[in-house]
């Protein structure tokens, strides 16, 4: 019980017992059966109309930096903040890419995403919504938080099973390049299939080049020591004008240095400020479709997101 549902129990209990002594009189010996009162409704995740776009232009991180925390989500409220997140709902029929661009069996929708005890979850579920057979979350701080170079971070688990691709990953707030590619996208870590013909793999990418279908990709899979989905493990990049370093609990394993744009010279398109995306796909290109074996409900837990500078 929260210590607010706490203080209004307290004070019904209080009111309760006073209304009782009075009703009773001073010879009544009887007692009155106290009814807890229903617990709070759920809070329900929401968008609102007029977010305000906060953006991070960071300094570049060099080995041994110390690093300051210019943004952070602890996910330690009752829901998330539409300040910070916008839930995208759908199949991505409403911007032009029916199935997100990728074939995806799920529907988007906001409560399948929910806070507790610290971590945020994004749930993947079986049943029946807008003629999907499946439905999970996704979202997104698009014009609401952006940042440009420095370092980000999340401590996740992740879901298992056939026909499964969580990720954790950046967009460009601004096309200013050009349609996806050629505005760019980064990779922090997606994967599929765990615990089956994925393993225990995870995926850092770069998206680049030209709009589609002139987009390339460039990226490296690195496999987790320990179980990615019964264990946290913390997925970062450091990046820099120049160079996008993955790290896995502070491992590197892969860096890129080339990449191009059609729409402008390099660094582009990646020396623009990008937005942070956390999903759990259902289906897909990627993945494949889900199986029998594939048990959902499934759960991608995120303990929090850190956005660092590095030193000036």
């Amino acid at each position: 019980m929260s210590p607010r549902t706490s203080s209004k129990y307290v004070l019904l209990v209080g009111l309760l017992a006073t209304i009782a002594a009075c009703g009773r009189g001073g010879g009544d010996s009887g007692s009155m059966s106290l009814v807890s009162p229903p617990p709070p409704l759920p809070p329900t995740n929401v968008n609102i109309d007029d977010p305000v776009l906060t953006v991070a232009d960071n300094n570049e991180v060099s080995t041994g930096d110390t690093l300051t925390l210019v943004w952070a989500d602890e996910f330690n409220g009752i829901q998330l903040d539409p300040e910070v997140w916008f839930f995208e709902t759908g199949d991505g029929s409403q911007y032009g890419i029916s199935g997100w661009g990728n074939n995806e069996l799920q529907y988007y929708l906001p409560e399948n995403t929910r806070l507790e005890n610290g971590v945020l979850t994004i749930e993947a579920r079986a049943g029946s919504s807008n003629g999907f057979d499946y439905t999970s979350a996704r979202i997104n701080t698009r014009d609401r938080f952006a940042f440009r170079y420095g370092r980000i971070e999340a401590r996740v688990r992740l879901p298992y099973g056939q026909g499964l691709w969580p990720a954790f990953w950046l967009l460009p707030q601004d096309d200013a390049y050009g349609a996806w590619a050629a505005s760019g996208e980064i990779d922090i870590m997606e994967a599929i299939n765990l615990g089956g013909a994925g393993g225990n793999e995870i995926h850092g990418t770069i998206h680049y080049g030209g709009a589609w279908p002139d987009n390339v990709f460039s990226g490296e899979s690195y496999l987790v020591p320990t179980d990615a989905t019964a264990n946290f493990h913390t997925y970062a990049i450091e990046w820099d004008s120049s160079e996008i370093r993955w790290y896995v609990d502070n491992v590197l394993y892969a860096m890129r240095n080339t990449w191009y744009s059609s729409g402008g010279l390099f660094p582009a398109p990646f020396n623009q400020p990008f937005y942070i995306l956390l999903n759990v796909a259902v289906g897909g290109n990627f993945p494949g479709s889900p199986d029998a074996s594939t048990a959902l409900p499934v759960k991608m837990e995120v303990d929090w997101v850190r956005v660092y500078s590095g030193e000036a």
